[in-house]
């Protein structure tokens, strides 16, 4: 196993590499990058907040006697190419970057003018918050209840939990959290919870018991349209996986010695059951934290990794594309390889070095 485990490892850094490479490239063919931001900001044809002031202090550092119908002194454009580092060939800036990024430098944010590592540091622990109580929920719900469902398979509880199962299913995570706001945060009827932000205003103010509440008070609505786009996979996985294992024959066999129902299904066939819901584990918990809650951190205005991202294509700030690119890819890798490791602990007969299941 210790053989597998470093050759995996090893595998980790090619291919972060070969993503990073992938997507740089494709990046660069996309019209409308940080430049074309500045200048269309300084023609009055749009940008957002970070490029205006970015395109402002441009604007100041040299005067442009053309108009904006006109177009733009050529001297700011290229003063503004070589501020990003534009003015250099395409392969040039690649090397710089792959080399910055072996280093663990991410580089510097074109329109925040902060070290890209400190945002991603900053904004943490909301994406965590979020992927961790939501996981630990969704877990907690999901297993029981593809457990029970298993068990009373074809029955009234299995067939109204599954018409449930399905709804939870066919309700997109956002347009379940747009509904929650509505109904509970000030939209038209109750005003309940709050709808942005992780914490209060007065947060350091509060007491550790009201810290606590408050914490929880700013995550419930986040949290429940996390969960319900999430546990019905999971459910009905359980449940199929539990069906599939009362099956087989070493459960007969069980039963035919004389041991009781409850130490058969915790005994003997959870164990294999769960084996399939561990291997999905680090993928549902990565697109959790990095994709499945970015449109949620953008409703509820939560200053999480998801929403960093999601600003930086929009201003097309690519320090932060590519910083975040590199941190959910390297997390992902490195999430599948515990997805292994503890696939062996959980059924010590999987051997993957020996390519043994």
């Amino acid at each position: 196993m210790g053989r597998y485990i470093t050759k995996r490892a090893l595998l980790i850094l090619p291919t972060l590499i070969g993503i990073i490479t992938l997507n740089f490239f494709i990046v660069q063919l996309a019209p409308g990058g940080p430049v074309d931001q500045i200048v269309a900001t300084l023609t009055g044809q749009g940008g957002g907040d970070a490029a205006s002031r970015v395109a402002g202090a441009q604007t100041n550092a040299v005067a442009s006697p053309m108009g904006a119908s006109q177009g733009l002194d050529p001297e700011l454009i290229e003063m503004i190419e070589r501020q990003f580092g534009f003015d250099k060939p395409l392969h040039e800036r690649y090397l710089a970057m792959l080399g910055d990024y072996l280093t663990f430098d991410l580089g510097t944010s074109y329109f925040l003018d902060r070290p890209v590592i400190d945002l991603i540091v900053e904004r943490l622990p909301v994406s965590i918050s979020l992927g961790f109580w939501s996981m630990l929920l969704i877990y907690v719900i999901s297993i029981p209840l593809g457990v029970a469902k298993a068990v009373r398979d074809g029955s009234r509880f299995d067939g109204w939990t599954s018409g449930f199962i399905f709804v939870g299913y066919a309700i997109p995570g956002f347009l379940f959290a747009v509904f929650l706001i509505v109904l509970f945060a000030g939209g038209a009827y109750l005003d309940w919870f709050p709808l942005r932000g992780l914490v209060s205003n007065n947060f350091k103010e509060l007491s550790l018991f009201e810290k606590i509440l408050d914490y929880f008070w700013h995550l419930a609505l986040p949290i429940a349209a996390l969960t319900v786009s999430g546990f019905a996979t999971l459910t009905m996985l359980t449940k199929n996986s539990f069906l599939d294992e009362i099956a087989k024959q070493y459960v007969l066999t069980a039963r035919a010695k004389g041991l009781s129902e409850r130490r058969v299904l915790y005994g003997h066939v959870f164990r294999n059951a769960m084996l399939i819901v561990i291997a999905g584990f680090p993928a549902a918990l990565v697109g959790i934290l990095f994709t499945g809650a970015m449109l949620i951190e953008v409703i509820f205005s939560l200053d999480g990794l998801g929403l960093l991202g999601f600003e930086a294509v929009l201003s097309r700030d690519y320090p932060i594309m590519f910083g975040t690119l590199f941190v959910f890819t390297f997390v992902g890798l490195f999430m599948t390889l515990v997805s292994d490791i503890v696939y062996t602990i959980v059924d010590p007969r999987i051997d993957f070095s020996s390519g043994q299941v």
